[in-house]
């Protein structure tokens, strides 16, 4: 019998063996309406990696709205060998989904397989009992206290960003520069989120190469494939694929292995330091600080090093979820110079040469078109697509809005057996009409500078919003990442989920820094924004090799 023939023969005695166990249950999952299925086989998986491809025509987060017009808030899709996932939109249900996720609904096998094999076994990859006793011993550096002290380093690289484009602009003949913006929010991010959090300073900003910046720049310039999406879409069934040595997996392999060399000696750093008395203030306000710390604690707080190094994974998070969030702010204004003027009026006309401190920065009353920018950028562009989860447990998910399931009744409640899975698609739900009103695809601050009177209203998240996560696993990075936007803005420009984290403190003083001190705008107001498959989605100019996003940058007169 050839291998091939064999392989085959073994999937079907798997999934027979499943139907055997599923059909035992004395819970049942509600049957659902849907799409019909194409294949038995893959069900709707090369769909739904072709959607996902960069050249797209449409975005997934469509495809789930259109189907929740047809089929209702709550319906379900084939995926491969004949099972069926469920997707939830509607507030009440998504609302349970999350506050039960450390209880019930767990990460799938395959995200849980990549998580660790990438980054190891910290918060990310935990449940149960240790992710509560982690996150438990992360949450103190994540607090507003904790990164109010942080306000400065972020302010920092921002003003460093800013000394080497009025460097690039002065050599410029016509005061105007053309600046590819990603990449330098990139650099940003990295450097202050290295700096903050874990007290090591890359230097990209300055130029420098590390093993972990040349790891990122590979991961943002692979050309994404059908392929390489169908492996990973595949995977959610059939997770050993993610052990194929593809050219994306072989980066994440090596990247795993820079962060760990660099966990590993600030860890061994700081435990000298604490064990000579050096910098004890310091070590005990960072988050290797507060790692270590937890390695010497008792049983509640107790990390292995194993769990401390695998926290690096923090890192990852925050730079990529600020960096992303930075560019898609930005490139909202440059296509909105109305939106763009308004803001620099704001920032200028309360703080013309003076930053602003942790509090103004935060504060809705102080800035508020600041704050409406941010929570638009946000709610339209979340850097984390979906929540795929798995029910550890039989369960039962209220609904807001009753449905007709696919036998003809009409249901209030969602029946679900252990082992369903489910997903909870963030940027559909923050995009969606329903939710949203007719406006809800538009990017419009001023929404938020009154209070929400939409259905969305019903939804516990950040600000209604799902960008963060919410319930068990809320993003700890939260204030974080939206003061680093705030701060972006205030001079030149503007952003985990598990990938939130450097959304609230990043962004916030990188953009207040650049939108008051230049005038960004795109080289041709007709360019295609498309889509860059990495570690998260990235904005992309059509026809630019990689995630590369050039502008043209001039100094505010």
């Amino acid at each position: 019998m050839s291998a091939t023939l064999l392989g085959l023969v073994l999937l079907v005695v798997l999934w027979l063996c499943s139907k055997l166990l599923s059909s035992s249950r004395s819970v049942k999952t509600t049957k659902l309406k849907g799409p019909p299925s194409p294949s038995w086989f893959l069900g709707l998986t090369q769909f739904i990696a072709q959607t996902r491809a960069a050249d797209a025509d449409r975005e997934m987060s469509d495809v789930y709205e259109d189907w929740a017009a047809q089929y209702g808030p709550v319906y379900q899709f084939p995926v491969a060998l004949g099972r069926n996932k469920i997707v939830l939109t509607d507030p009440k249900a998504v609302v349970h989904f999350y506050s039960s996720e450390r209880a019930v609904y767990v990460k799938t096998e395959n995200d849980r397989l990549f998580i660790g094999k990438i980054f190891g076994r910290g918060v990310l990859w935990a449940e149960g009992e240790m992710h509560k006793r982690q996150r438990k011993a992360l949450t103190p550096a994540f607090s507003n206290a904790a990164i109010r002290r942080l306000t400065d380093v972020f302010f920092d690289s921002a003003h460093k960003l800013k000394s080497f484009w009025d460097a690039t602009l002065e050599n410029s003949t016509d005061g105007s520069a053309i600046i590819e913006v990603q990449e330098w929010m990139n650099r940003v991010a990295l450097d202050s989120i290295g700096i903050a959090g874990f007290s090591h300073d890359f230097a990209y900003l300055e130029g420098k190469s590390s093993p972990v910046t040349r790891a990122f720049e590979a991961l943002q310039t692979i050309p994404s494939s059908i392929i390489a999406d169908l492996v990973f879409v595949i995977s959610a069934t059939f997770p050993f694929v993610l052990n194929l040595p593809t050219d994306r997996m072989r980066l994440f392999w090596e990247l795993r292995r820079s962060l760990n060399v660099i966990a590993e000696r600030l860890l061994e750093s700081t435990r000298r330091e604490k064990e000579g008395g050096v910098a004890e203030e310091f070590t005990d306000k960072s988050i290797i600080g507060l790692l270590l710390k937890s390695e010497m604690a008792t049983a509640e707080l107790h990390m292995t090093q194993e769990e401390i190094v695998a926290q690096n994974v923090l890192l990852l998070a925050g730079y990529e979820t600020t960096s992303v969030s930075l560019t898609w702010a930005l490139l909202e204004l440059a296509r909105r110079p109305e939106m763009q003027d308004k803001l620099r009026q704001e920032l200028l006309s309360k703080f013309p040469t003076s930053d602003p401190t942790w509090d103004q920065l935060v504060s809705t009353s102080e800035l508020p078109y600041l704050d409406a920018v941010v929570q638009e950028t946000l709610r339209t562009h979340p850097p984390v697509a979906e929540t795929p989860r798995i029910a550890g447990c039989d369960d039962v998910i209220p609904l807001g809005t009753p449905i007709v399931d696919a036998s003809g009744q009409t249901i209030t409640s969602l029946t679900i057996a252990k082992g369903t899975a489910l997903v909870a698609p963030i940027r559909a739900i923050n995009r969606s009409e329903a939710l949203w009103g007719p406006q809800a695809k538009e990017f419009i601050p001023e929404r938020w500078l009154s209070d929400i009177d939409v259905p969305a209203k019903d939804l516990q998240g950040h600000r209604h919003l799902l960008t963060f996560h919410d319930g068990p696993r809320t993003c700890l990075g939260k204030a974080f990442a939206l003061c680093t936007c705030r701060l972006g803005r205030l001079s030149d420009f503007e952003l985990s989920c598990s990938l939130y984290s450097g959304i609230q403190g990043t962004p916030q003083s990188v953009l207040s820094v650049l939108i008051r001190n230049y005038i960004f705008e795109l080289p041709d107001p007709a360019v295609k924004i498309q889509t860059h498959v990495a570690i998260v989605p990235r904005p992309k100019v059509a026809g630019e090799s990689g995630a590369r996003v050039p502008m043209r940058v001039r100094r505010v007169e």
